[in-house]
């Protein structure tokens, strides 16, 4: 069963880098987020496959949850920072 899960850890991994190209080609801001949001829910399902490896589940899911609520307010600041800058109109001098 250990080798199952060793299987799917690397398996989430594999599929992380895939993720962290787009992360770095993305064309836009948008989906650079996204990803980078994608790659940190796969993490919490690292964290909580590690648990069940070392056979401590409880406090692996402890600590998943904890970054999972940093995950998503990190994910949430990000995107009203970009709504927010996105909307800026910066006024070069009205012409009179």
């Amino acid at each position: 069963m250990i080798t199952f899960f060793y299987g799917v850890g690397l398996f989430l991994i594999l599929n992380m880098l895939l993720v962290f190209v787009r992360a770095i080609k993305g064309p836009t801001v948008i989906d650079r987020l996204l990803s980078i949001n994608v790659i940190g829910t796969k993490c919490i399902n690292l964290i909580i496959i590690a648990g069940l490896i070392f056979g401590r589940l409880d406090m692996f899911v402890d600590i998943a949850i904890g970054y999972g609520l940093l995950n998503y307010i990190a994910a949430v600041t990000a995107a009203k920072f970009y709504h927010h800058k996105k909307t800026i109109v910066v006024d070069r001098g009205a012409s009179s």
